[in-house]
């Protein structure tokens, strides 16, 4: 049996692929364990799975105030890329590189599987000589390799220049790892493109992944209406928009004839519809069968684990890789996309009304799942590992 080690930064759509693959290799008997700045991943692996955390704060503030600062800042487009890369990837690298040094030194992994964001540990697994697999868990990340070249030289750049500040004096981006790439969606879903050697395609990454929290099911139960929508717009976005963003949200379909399951604070607002169930957190992978309808920022993984649950989808883009995938959705008839600064209540409340009349949306969703499915999924990811062992 083998040794694995996952890391991965601090974003649940970056973590929750890597959780149930983990989980199908643990059930193939290997060992596995996750390093983050995540403090709460440790009660989120599965069963035999190891948390090694880190043992260093990013910066003085540490890693609260670093998620804040990230949710906090309103960017989009090319902006919200120069944000990404200058105030939080290279930074949490940096910080990030002497823990992980230390962490593979003590575990002593047999492959090391980095997240795309964490180039830190490619760079750790070139520099040590350890075999390393990329977990991609947004794919525009890749695509943009070919749409948008300066962009992707630029990103390149950065990545080249922490490299040589951490003594790896090579000229070249090893963030992905050009013997196996890791990429959780299907070749159609991800649009034309001439994929490198070393990449593939698996599908998401789905498996049950327990929850540690509280759930309401009981309250859930008695939402006794004819539809269900599931509204999630993600963690790294600020409880100021969120109150726009939901208001917005209450207006469109407060009083409509479905219930709105809403993933937010319940105090965002004194009330909400009667129609509304709002809850911080929701076990998504058990939800998203019993719905007809997802409202989501287009966050690759909600994404995608809506079409597998053959889900049709209303996608408001905000910033970084989640234009891309709503053009995605569109481009495969899966759902509607509207525009975060510009649309209206009315705009929402028609989206989501389009999306559950016409059967044409579900019956694409319905395809997308059956393709995804050939991919293979979490068993074919293992077998890749495996083999890469």
């Amino acid at each position: 049996m083998s040794r694995f080690l996952f890391i991965v930064p601090p974003f649940m759509g970056h973590v929750n692929p890597t959780l149930s693959l983990g989980k199908a290799l643990l059930e193939r008997g290997h060992e596995v364990a996750w390093q983050s700045v995540e403090e709460n991943l440790g009660t989120m692996i599965p069963y035999g799975g190891q948390y090694l955390g880190v043992r260093h704060k990013l910066g003085e503030q540490g890693h609260d105030d670093y998620r804040n600062k990230i949710s906090s800042k309103n960017v989009s487009g090319i902006e919200s890329v120069k944000f990404l890369y200058e105030e939080v990837l290279i930074p949490l690298n940096r910080y990030m590189y002497r823990d992980i040094k230390a962490c593979v030194a003590e575990y002593k992994p047999d492959v090391i599987i980095n997240d795309h964001q964490l180039f830190s540990a490619a760079i750790v697994a070139v520099q040590q000589g350890i075999k390393y697999a990329t977990s991609v868990t947004a794919p525009a990340a890749i695509k943009m390799q070919q749409d948008l070249p300066g962009v992707s030289q630029w990103e390149d750049r950065q990545i080249i220049d922490l490299q040589h500040e951490l003594n790896l004096m090579v000229d070249h981006s090893v963030a992905c790892s050009p013997v196996l790439t890791l990429i959780y969606t299907s070749p159609e879903f991800f649009g034309d493109l001439q994929p490198k050697d070393g990449y593939r395609f698996v599908g998401p990454s789905i498996i049950n992944r327990p929850t540690h929290y509280p759930f309401d099911w009981e309250a859930f139960g008695n939402l006794k209406y004819p539809k269900k929508v599931l509204v999630s717009i993600g963690t790294t976005f600020d409880h100021t928009f969120k109150k726009e963003f939901f208001t917005k949200v209450i207006t469109a379909l407060g009083g409509q004839d479905m219930a709105v399951v809403v993933v937010s604070d319940p105090d965002l607002f004194d009330t909400w519809p009667a129609n509304f169930f709002v809850s911080p957190k929701v076990p998504q992978l058990t939800l998203l069968p019993l719905m007809d309808a997802v409202i989501c920022h287009g966050g690759h993984n909600t994404v995608c684990e809506s079409l597998m649950n053959g889900v049709p989808l209303i996608i408001v883009p905000i910033a970084y890789d989640q234009s891309y995938v709503a053009g995605r959705v569109v481009a495969t008839a899966c759902g509607i996309r509207l525009n975060y600064k510009r649309f209206k209540a009315d705009h929402l409340n028609d989206a989501v009304k389009q999306v559950l009349l016409n059967a044409a949306f579900k019956k694409a969703a319905l395809a997308q799942k059956e393709i995804f499915e050939q991919c293979g999924g979490v068993a074919s990811a293992a077998d890749l590992l495996e083999h890469h062992v």
